[in-house]
């Protein structure tokens, strides 16, 4: 047996192993992000066939997570009649009142609980791991035969290991939700198509060695995509190569005659593209009623759930949450309109929180050692660059504070498909320095997050208390969409009065706020977002040490360090601090780090106080007319 099947024959085995002994709603610690949509919709199309949510399906859902759907979006479905009609477009469409009240649907894309449902029949939610491992496995087997066409097996295998080992992409492996399903369907595509531009020649090949050589790779990639774009619209560039390739090059001489050939090809194809994702749309309509699943009379519901009590009912308990059209008052917020979508783009490559050198680390060195290689680079290239250009820039123009998913999430998860695109670029490799560079630049920032999954995909603001992701920026353009959000302790704590402050805790280097102040513990930098709804033009400190020592101390770049006597207090003034705009508000950064420390509890036997406190800092800011 080769060493690469053995390698991989056993990573196989222990990761099902694995999946199938761990217990996933006690293990997984509780409901994260969209889980309980996704859950209930996979449960109700495995046991009951359908996608519609009864009072049936809330015992069900009760008897495994002995609670209800906490998140769930769920819709009022409409009574709908097609009817063929003999003018364009020779459908028509007709909708009257709601469907009947003891059904409702589910506001989420069903694809991936419709794939992932047989799995959850036979395995129940242990199936949902299940088939994100076999996912996995597909990505990781396609990559190393990807690679190795051009590449020693040694690189390919090191290489597609770290592109999925030590990047943001275990964690989603664990969240019950479509992400690992759709950068599967993206790599997958990819592979389809590209797969053909390296691949050896090779007198003797089979019948899938044919199918990925031939032109009908090409239609299982618009297919694939299609089905990513229904997930997750933000996606649908991603087709683009794919359906363009074809007119690659007509340009060149003698390729003129075979322009309309290759017209009628990229045509097929995008229809192919567009049927498949519009026929996913059309059976939403039919079962809902609706084709947007977002749009419509949705609802979302925590604690209180429709069918549990008579007097519960959509109306009653839920909460509006529609998504018929774009936020336009985040879309159209002209202020600092050019400056915020520079900053955000900064963001979106070194943030702390989202930013892709720490959670996407292997795809970024791919990209720049493609870069690097610039004579190597291709046509398929280029395009699949300006789809992942695209894709990104229109993420952070409709999105501009939330591009990273929503709900605080691990890493960028709006992103997680795109990253599929960027293992392609990595261009032949003899050595195994690149792969190894890849391992040990994606382990610095996301060791601790693979090593825990469940603990990290449940509470995510705890690992960036300490590590390598402390020395990049914050995304404040993206206070309200912070990992800590989901810590409503830490949050949007208010302090003082004219202005008042609105205080975000980054991480335990920070205790709440006391009468007297903000407690930072010693020896370590705590991370403040102070944030108002008027520009300061200028902050006071009054900074009181615990101990003899020094207080490193930084308001919105602008920094000092105090050398201070224990309880006397000294005052420091930053004048006109640069504060980030965004989502009607400005945001600085306050960071504290003062050289030691002691514990309240060891000077004085009377308090219980256990914190290791450093230094006090109370807060006076001043705002212009």
């Amino acid at each position: 047996m080769k060493t690469e099947h053995l390698v991989a024959g056993v990573l196989l085995v222990l990761l099902l192993s694995a999946a199938f002994t761990v217990d996933p709603v006690h293990n997984g610690w509780g409901l994260k992000g969209d889980e309980a949509t996704y859950t209930a919709m996979a449960l109700s199309a495995a046991y009951d066939g359908d996608l519609a949510f009864e009072r049936k399906d809330l015992q069900r859902y009760w008897a495994v997570y002995t609670c209800g759907p906490d998140g769930a979006f769920l819709k009022r479905g409409k009574m709908v009649r097609v009817k063929l009609v003999g003018r364009w477009p020779f459908v028509r469409v007709m909708r009257w009142g709601d469907a009947p009240l003891d059904r409702l649907y589910f506001g989420k894309a069903y694809i991936y609980p419709v794939f992932a449902a047989p799995f959850v029949r036979l395995l129940g939610l242990r199936g949902l791991l299940v088939f994100h491992v076999l996912l996995l496995a597909g990505i990781a087997w396609l990559g190393y035969v990807f690679l190795s066409a051009r590449s020693p097996k040694a690189v390919a295998l090191t290489f597609t290991l770290a592109f999925l080992v030590v990047s943001v992409v275990p964690v989603y492996a664990v969240w019950y939700t479509p992400e690992i399903f759709n950068i599967s369907l993206v790599f997958y595509a990819y592979f389809f198509w590209l797969y053909k531009q390296v691949a050896p020649p090779s007198e003797r090949f089979g019948r899938l060695g044919r199918f990925v050589r031939g032109p009908w790779s090409d239609v299982a990639a618009v297919v694939l995509l299609g089905m990513v774009t229904f997930s997750k619209p933000l996606y649908v560039l991603l087709a683009g190569p794919v359906i363009a390739w074809p007119l690659w090059g007509v340009w060149r001489r003698g390729e003129g005659a075979r322009f309309l050939w290759r017209l009628g090809r990229a045509a097929v194809l995008g229809a192919i593209f567009a049927g498949v994702a519009g026929g996913l749309f059309a059976i939403n309509a039919a079962v809902t009623g609706e084709f947007n699943y977002q749009g419509g009379n949705r609802r979302v519901f925590y604690s209180n759930f429709p069918h549990q009590t008579p007097a519960m009912t959509f109306e009653t308990v839920g909460y509006p949450t529609a998504t018929n059209e774009l936020d336009t008052s985040a879309v159209l917020d002209r202020r600092d309109l050019a400056e915020r979508f520079v900053r955000n783009a900064v963001y979106f490559l070194i943030g702390r929180h989202f930013g892709l050198l720490p959670y996407f680390f292997p795809g970024l060195a791919a990209l720049v050692l493609w870069w690097w290689r610039w004579r190597e680079i291709r046509g398929w290239h280029v395009l699949a660059l300006l789809a992942v250009l695209g894709t990104i820039a229109v993420t952070l123009a409709i999105l501009p504070y939330t591009w990273s998913g929503g709900g605080g999430p691990v890493g960028n998860r709006y992103f997680l498909p795109v990253y599929a695109v960027l293992f392609f670029f990595l261009p032949p490799v003899q050595s195994l320095a690149a792969p190894l560079v890849a391992w040990a630049g994606g382990a610095l920032f996301t060791a601790q997050l693979v090593l825990n999954p469940f603990f990290s995909a449940r509470y995510p603001y705890y690992n960036l208390d300490h590590g390598a992701v402390r020395l990049l920026p914050i995304e404040l353009t993206m206070v309200n969409d912070l990992p800590v959000m989901l810590d409503r302790n830490r949050v949007q704590i208010k302090y003082g009065s004219d202005p008042e402050l609105s205080l975000y805790l980054l991480d335990r280097n920070a205790y709440p706020p006391e009468p007297a102040g903000l407690w930072f513990a010693g020896r370590r930098r705590g991370d403040v977002i102070v944030r108002t709804r008027e520009k300061l033009t200028s902050m006071r400190l009054r900074v009181t040490s615990a101990v003899d020592g020094n207080v490193r101390v930084s308001f919105a770049g602008q920094q000092t360090t105090l050398a201070m006597k224990r309880g006397e207090p000294m005052d420091v003034t930053f004048e006109e601090p640069a504060g980030v705009y965004a989502d009607r508000g400005y945001s600085y950064v306050l960071s504290v780090k003062p050289s030691d420390g002691m514990v309240p509890r060891n000077n004085d036997p009377k308090t219980n106080d256990r914190r290791f406190l450093g230094a006090l800092i109370n807060m006076q800011g001043t705002v212009g007319n």
